[in-house]
């Protein structure tokens, strides 16, 4: 007798798909024991151990459990896994012999025959063994003989497939065991059949994805058989596994499109090149979307299709796995992907509709995360959301430019005509969302409707957008958001709200050195600032545009000419002069002093070349370039002279100024280097090293404040300072690219000059430069007339004619005709003179003048040196020869006149008792420019120490005379002779040494002896 039949539960494409189980027998039986059975079958795990090394798991098995139909097995190719048995039961509780052999053999024999048709040999016969039915019945055999019997007949040698599960509704411990028994003979076999039909059906798709290359091999098809694997994935829990599935077919597809793009397509592609006709967007609020999962099978599906069904896919599992994160990152790329797919493969897709579909998939995926994640979770997960907001707010700006709701008379027919066909493009909203207040369908139907309602929603995603970007510290993201709302703004005719961006924009860009963004943004700004009228900043703006060499040449001689027409327009009605920048006009590259050390004296001209690079694109009528330059004078009492200022300037006069991007003026690329310098402090006692440390020179560069002003680039209160002391250049031509302009100026006032700033005028316009770096100074020097005497010689000898050099600087005093120098003469020291005599006059720069003759005359008592007029600020050089008469001291008296104190230098190459006697010499000396005598002292050596001795030889007398080389000259000496000063007749004096003999002193310290004798009377 058959239970009657019951209605199939559906079991295809649902979330709780689970492995199906045919039950075949006793169908009561069945369901009395289906609670227990359904509870306990998942609770303990399973390790299940894979092919091909892969790691093995530990999964929980369920199963659908349905009443065995033969409609139920897999017919001959049919890939479905889902809809596959993989165990089939035979349930019953006979217990009698005859009701076996009667119909219960029958019946299984039909049972297994079926199975035999159709391949399936994953089955289990389960008997039911109840002690009410022993009670009730005295004449049965023992319980043992039908289970034997059963595995005699069905079960040969896979006794194992015959089962005996006891009193399975009793609390009983013989029952647990039972239960036990059954449940892990359950398992194994519902696992093993897993593993076999598994490892058959990845057989059987890699041999269908080998050959892909085949002409007639259909992706779709194939997507079919994957997603199976990865639905029964899904159904043992195993979601990591069946998403791997999607990430595959989504690779695989990826790399088609590809290769179709680079000319290698495939013919099943055709299928995904036909017109977009439908943009609703992703759909996630269902786990499978049926009506595109059947648009694929059927090969009827759009790339938009495929691509959205199989993201919703990916998307499901992701939220099994807890990683909604990972799904907006996903969908970022999917949306940016699909866009460039859809250029590949050339698919016609109507203006808008795909701005739609990004709009609404990232208004759905936003909406699914917000799903399953708390407020507190979202917030803290901004990052991996703000794209998508990004993203949206950009694709809603392109439907309100393409839709005419941004533009200052609102839409035309022709924008609702567009309008209206997007939104058909849409469909109705799907049931899913009809409910929803803020369903994505419903904000861009209403976003769309009006340009009030664009404007709410535009504004709303925007300032949103600026304020996630900003919160997690994207500041160049929130930027450029802010730089669509300003070209927002300034559709809708509203450049004060725009400038605010536009500033920010800039602000940052300029602060690390964009350059390209830098341009673009100034272009807006400077067309926001002309709306505002605002002159100043525009001008600025003009300027450096015109310099940025990224914009073409006609665009650089557009606001060129800007600049030049507001010039020449205030030209003609006089008004207030604007100030700008000069950066961004002209660089000021190199400067050259003439004379090259910067030095001049009071009434002296000084020359400048400045070496301008402008940067306008074309030539430019400059007035006016001046230098304001600040004097100074020196705290010290004394003034500097021309010769201390000569060792500390530099000798080529050449600055160099560091070169400076103009697009980018304060950009840390652009900063200024350090200049660092040691500093020594030692004690002026003994001059020893009490500190040291590290100075920096230009930290007034480095520490200056930026300006917090509207503009970076616009300078606050630039002005030219006011002074006395300006440089100015009239009239020049300043053409592109390098330019050179010549300064003049007349020293007046003697002191330090420091060139601080530049202004160039073009009509009303001046770009003023306010800092002048590195420091550049010139002096100018006023200095006394001075004499100065000096041998040219280390030193003097007494005795011998030794030249003497003259140096007279003129200073601010003009040698005339007719002046000379009075010297006094002195009574042991004469001045020779020869006619040949000349004086050589230099200018302040060492630079020979002159040479005239040299007129002396010399009296008893006065020697008159007539100079040679020269000029202010110049010297005049000359040598005279002078001869101090030497008396050589006897011993007794040298050590009256030795020098206690002798020259440091010599101190070491003299010994004690050999030091050289010296002789002051003073001579005075009139000037013409002084009422006052000048004393000059000439020190001079006494090179020779003489000494003698008298010797007795019985009458005779000898005397010995001994001469001493006291310098570091040689000597030669000859034709020695000693001369009785009294004449006395009765003394003879004879000289032993012969008159050809020669005594040569070479070097200080040696001796010669001379002898001689004394005759007395005869």
């Amino acid at each position: 007798m058959e239970p009657p039949e019951e209605p199939l539960r559906p079991v295809i494409y649902t979330m709780e798909n689970k492995p199906i189980v045919t039950c075949a027998g006793d169908q009561n039986l069945f369901a009395s024991v289906y609670p227990t059975l359904s509870q306990q079958l998942p609770r303990e795990p399973m390790e299940w151990r894979r092919s091909y090394g892969r790691a093995p798991k530990m999964i929980h098995l369920e199963s659908n459990f349905v009443q065995f139909k033969e409609e139920l097995l897999p017919k001959e190719g049919n890939k479905a896994l889902l809809t596959f048995p993989f165990l089939h039961i035979y349930w019953t509780e006979c217990c009698d012999t005859e009701v076996y052999k009667a119909t219960l053999k029958d019946d299984i024999t039909k049972w297994q025959n079926v199975l035999k048709a159709h391949s399936s040999v994953d089955w289990l016969i389960v008997v039911v063994e109840s002690d009410a039915k022993k009670k009730n019945k005295t004449n049965i055999l023992p319980r043992t003989s039908i289970v034997d019997k059963i595995r005699n007949d069905f079960c040969n040698k896979q006794s194992d497939r015959c089962v005996v599960l006891c009193d399975p509704l009793k609390d009983s411990s013989r029952t647990q065991e039972s239960w036990n028994a059954f449940l892990t003979k359950l398992r194994t076999l519902l696992l093993m059949s897993f593993t076999k039909n598994l490892g058959k059906f990845e057989d059987d798709m890699r041999t269908l994805r080998e050959k892909r290359t085949e002409p007639g091999w259909s992706f779709c098809e194939y997507f079919m058989v994957q997603e199976e694997l990865a639905f029964v994935f899904e159904m043992l829990q195993q979601f990591e596994d069946a998403l791997v599935q999607y990430d595959e077919l989504d690779a695989l597809f990826s790399q088609y499109v590809v290769n179709f793009g680079a000319g290698d397509g495939a013919n099943w592609l055709t299928f995904f090149c036909q017109s977009v006709k439908s943009w609703n967007g992703l759909i996630l609020r269902k786990p499978i979307d049926m009506e595109k999962r059947e648009l694929i099978q059927s090969q009827e599906a759009t790339l938009l299709d495929l691509r959205s069904y199989l993201f919703s896919r990916q998307c499901t599992l992701l939220i099994f796995l807890q990683r909604p994160w990972e799904v907006s990152q996903r969908a970022l790329e999917l949306l940016h992907n699909c866009v460039q797919e859809l250029k590949l493969l050339e698919v016609s897709v109507p203006p808008g509709a795909l701005d739609c579909w990004v709009f609404l998939s990232c208004l759905e995926v936003l909406q699914r995360i917000e799903g399953c994640c708390d407020r507190a979770q979202i917030d803290s997960n901004i990052s991996h959301t703000v794209g998508l907001w990004s993203y949206a707010t950009e694709k809603l700006k392109s439907l309100g430019y393409l839709c005419g709701l941004v533009s200052e008379n609102g839409p035309n027919s022709e924008d609702l005509n567009r309008t209206v066909d997007l939104l058909a493009g849409l469909g109705a909203e799907r049931p899913e969302t009809a409910k929803t207040a803020q369903s994505p369908y419903k904000k861009l139907k209403e976003a769309l409707s009006s340009v009030e309602a664009f404007e709410k929603h535009y504004l709303d995603l925007s300032h949103a957008t600026i304020e996630m970007y900003t919160s997690i510290g994207r500041i160049r993201s929130a930027k450029l958001v802010g730089k669509d709302l300003a070209e927002f703004y300034m559709r809708k005719k509203s450049p004060q709200k725009a400038e605010v961006y536009l500033q920010n924009a800039l602000k940052n860009y300029v602060a690390e050195g964009w350059a390209l963004p830098i341009t673009h943004t100034r272009k807006q700004l400077a067309e926001c600032q002309k709306h505002l009228g605002q002159i100043e900043n525009y001008l600025q703006t003009s300027s450096l545009l015109a310099s940025d060499t990224h914009l073409t040449e006609d665009e650089r001689k557009h606001f060129c000419q800007e600049i030049l027409n507001f010039a020449n327009e205030q030209k003609e009605s006089p008004g207030l002069k604007v100030v700008l920048s000069m950066h961004s006009f002209a660089q000021l590259k190199h400067l050259h002093f003439d004379p090259s050390n910067a030095l001049v004296h009071v009434g002296g001209t000084l020359s400048i070349e400045i070496t301008l690079l402008s940067q306008m694109p074309i030539s430019v009528q400059v007035e006016q370039i001046a230098v304001s330059v600040h004097f100074s004078i020196e705290k010290n009492s004394y003034r500097k002279t021309a010769e201390w200022l000569t060792k500390h300037k530099t000798s080529n006069g050449i600055i160099s100024f560091p070169n400076e991007n103009s697009s980018v003026p304060f950009s840390r690329s652009s900063s200024p280097a350090l200049e660092l310098y040691e500093m020594y402090e030692r004690s002026p006692s003994d001059n020893s090293l009490n500190t040291t440390g590290i100075i920096c020179k230009n930290v007034h560069m480095l520490l200056r404040r930026q300006e917090s002003s509207s503009s970076l680039e616009i300078p606050s209160g630039v002005t030219l300072e006011d002074g006395a002391h300006i440089l100015k250049c009239s009239n020049v031509t300043l053409d592109p690219g390098v330019n050179k302009i010549i300064f003049r100026t007349q020293a007046k006032e003697p002191g330090t000059y420091t060139l601080r700033q530049m202004c160039t005028s073009v009509g009303q316009v001046q770009f003023v430069l306010p800092h002048i770096y590195p420091i550049v100074q010139y002096d100018v020097y006023s200095q006394d007339p001075q004499l100065k005497v000096e041998p040219l010689t280390d030193s003097l000898l007494a005795g011998i004619p030794q030249k003497v050099k003259f140096t007279v600087t003129t200073g601010y005093y003009t040698i005339k005709n007719g002046d000379s120098l009075q010297l006094s003469n002195a009574d042991a020291m004469l001045i020779l003179f020869h006619a040949e005599n000349r004086a050589i006059i230099y200018s302040n720069t060492r630079e020979k003048s002159s040479e005239a003759s040299l007129m002396i005359q010399s009296s008893e008592k006065v020697t008159s040196v007539s100079l040679p007029m020269a000029p202010a600020y110049h010297m005049i050089e000359f040598e005279l020869e002078v001869l101090s008469l030497p008396s050589t001291p006897t011993s007794g008296e040298s050590d009256k006149l030795v020098n206690k104190e002798p020259q440091r230098k010599n101190k070491e190459k003299q010994k004690a008792g050999n030091c050289m006697v010296t002789l002051d010499q003073k001579v005075s000396i009139d000037c013409p420019w002084s009422i006052y005598s000048t004393i000059i002292a000439l020190t001079f050596n006494i090179p020779f120490k003489a000494t003698h001795s008298l010797l007795s030889a019985g009458k005779r007398k000898y005397i010995q005379v001994c001469v001493q080389n006291l310098s570091e000259l040689g000597f030669q000496l000859s034709d020695s002779n000693l001369i009785d000063t009294g004449n006395s007749p009765d003394l003879q004096l004879v000289p032993l040494n012969t008159k050809c003999q020669k005594f040569v002193q070479y070097s200080a310290g040696e001796q010669s002896q001379a002898g001689g004798s004394k005759g007395i009377g005869g």
